[in-house]
């Protein structure tokens, strides 16, 4: 399509930021916006900025809220699940993205093109990304990354500035004089691009020459049907991109494929003459993907948050911001069956009360989270800056971890997680939360052990494809070490059937353990939580009846974090 008239550069002052510090929001809050709504979010973009973690007293300089309306909204957010305390530090939690999911659900782009994407990733060996427009910026939505010494950090979530960026001139080729002038306020006001925290500071401020670099950078993806970054970002960083057309009369560009990579390994026009073809053979299947898709199915109802804020409020009292957690879930009510809903079908599907979430919705806008067509409304991608580009990161071991020393503080036993080695032959420890005791279960993570004679061996063992270690390999660690091969594969069906593995003085004399297995999106055992202990300290029975649904308690909470974080990201299990 012809690129669109852009005006000449010219300076001015940018929008400025409102009591939230988000750009390109204007100054004044509507009269029915809700003000804790508006903090609240507020104290998720500061902790999202921070990594995923500040302190009390952080959060207090950062938003420059009164210390008391910190202290009550991070009480809500974590009665909500979305951050959690370690001493006076808040840190997000993964139950916090089912915001963005909720995004990427409506969008469904993620789920209909990131095979596509993987499997381009796979072919060519190098990173390849999905990006969408935010605004003057490119927002990523999908990453399939190569694991590298020298890798592609960006996370989905992640905002960078459109000039420099290899897709910003492709979603420029639909910008307005609007969008343009937008465009050259952020720069003028910001031109070292220190608003956007995912990319290094330019060394120099923007000046006439680079705006020049981008219009005529757009000039050509318009002409070309496609865009280069030659190390804009940073030195040795070059990527390619094609736009993803939506299909119908308009073509509009749905997203942006990228295929990235390193200058060590290739050039940028080595990128265009060699990888160019093959992300554009990719991009074509996409796009056929986007025409024979399906109209959705109707998905599982929203989050239940706001039955309960009642319940909450009546419980913490003023330490409990109701109309925040109100606020917050009707971000839930928007999903790949409703990716547009009405302020009926979102009062509908949330429970709340027409005027409640008409609020929420009218304070959304005001924050560039959502935007109004007539009378329906949609989520912008700027939702994702709530929290998901930390916690799209995020490993299975650090998801289990805070919830492994819950469990230790209520059953006064060490607990641990365990992954499955690649032989199959071993359990890996991956996570840890020791008791304070005299006499205690020495393990570090990183420790391996024979996983025929161990309960979270046992659990993994139960659901795993490969064969059972030969019988030359089932030794007798103790008198009581089950060596037969069809006595262990019988002891194996009854820990699938229990949902459960006792293993009694097998490892080591004296030792006794318990253990369950979590379970991915998918319902496949990728990982095993455990207790051990002395054998004098509870008998068999005793675990069973104590500690086993302590266990399945904990792991039922880290599942749920689990499918959560997992929906879009890649969780790696150790």
């Amino acid at each position: 399509m012809p690129a669109k008239p852009m005006p000449e550069p010219q300076k001015g002052a940018a929008t400025p930021a409102d009591e939230t510090g988000q750009r390109d929001v204007p100054r004044d809050v509507p009269a029915e916006a809700v003000t804790p709504l508006i903090r609240g979010i507020a104290v998720l973009r500061e902790l999202t900025e921070a990594n995923g973690t500040l302190s009390l007293s952080g959060l207090e300089r950062a938003t420059g809220l009164a210390r008391s309306t910190v202290d009550r909204i991070t009480a809500t957010l974590a009665r909500m699940g979305y951050v959690r305390f370690d001493g006076r530090d808040v840190h997000l939690s993964p139950r916090l993205m089912e915001l963005g999911n909720a995004y990427l659900s409506a969008l469904r782009l993620p789920a209909l093109l990131a095979p596509h994407a993987d499997a381009l990733a796979d072919e060519l060996d190098e990173s390849v990304s999905l990006a969408v427009a935010d605004l003057d910026g490119i927002r990523f939505i999908h990453q399939a990354t190569r694991r590298r010494a020298m890798s592609l950090s960006f996370r989905i979530g992640d905002l960078l500035p459109a000039e420099r960026t290899a897709p910003g001139p492709l979603f420029a080729t639909e910008w307005t004089d609007t969008d343009w002038q937008r465009w050259r306020q952020r720069r003028a006001a910001d031109p070292r691009d220190l608003s956007f925290t995912a990319v290094p500071p330019r060394t120099y401020g923007a000046d006439e020459r680079d705006d020049e670099t981008f219009v005529r950078r757009t000039h050509e993806a318009s002409a070309n049907g496609w865009s280069l970054d030659d190390q804009l970002i940073e030195p040795g960083l070059v990527a390619v991109s094609v736009p993803v057309r939506a299909p119908g009369t308009d073509g509009g560009i749905a997203c942006v494929a990228s295929v990235v990579s390193h200058t060590s390994r290739h050039t940028a026009r080595h990128l265009r003459t060699t990888l160019l073809p093959r992300l554009r053979s990719a991009v074509r299947a996409m796009e056929r993907e986007l025409r024979a898709a399906p109209p959705p199915e109707p998905g599982p109802p929203p989050s239940d948050l706001a039955r309960w804020t009642g319940t909450s409020k009546q419980q913490l009292g003023r330490e409990f911001v109701e109309s925040l957690a109100r606020g917050l879930t009707v971000v839930t009510a928007f999903g790949e069956d409703r990716p547009e809903p009405t302020l009926t079908e979102v009062a509908r599907a949330t429970g709340l009360a027409r005027a409640t979430a008409r609020r929420a919705l009218i304070t959304y806008e005001h924050l560039g989270l959502v935007a109004a067509t007539g009378r329906t409304f949609t989520l912008t991608p700027r939702i994702l800056s709530l929290g998901f580009p930390p916690l799209s990161r995020t490993s299975l071991p650090e998801i289990a971890r805070p919830h492994l020393a819950d469990l230790t503080s209520r059953i006064h036993e060490s607990t641990s997680l365990a992954v499955l080695s690649d032989s199959g032959e071993e359990i890996q420890y991956t996570a840890r939360v020791a008791t304070a005791r005299v006499m205690s279960v020495n393990i570090t993570v990183g420790t391996r052990l024979p996983a025929y004679a161990t309960a979270l061996g046992r659990v993994l063992l139960a659901d795993a494809p490969t064969p059972l270690p030969g019988p030359g390999n089932l030794r007798a660690l103790t008198p009581h070490t089950i060596t037969d091969k069809q006595r262990l594969e019988r002891t194996l069906a009854m820990v699938r059937s229990q949902g459960y593995a006792l293993v009694d003085e097998e490892l080591e004399e004296g030792l006794r353990s318990l253990a369950v297995p979590i379970r991915d999106r998918s319902g496949r055992v990728v990982a095993a939580l455990n207790t051990a202990m002395h054998a004098s300290r509870r008998t068999p029975g005793e675990c069973v009846t104590d500690l086993l649904p302590e266990l399945t308690t904990t792991a039922t909470r880290i599942q749920t974090d689990l499918h959560t974080a997992s929906r879009y990201t890649r969780v790696p299990p150790s």
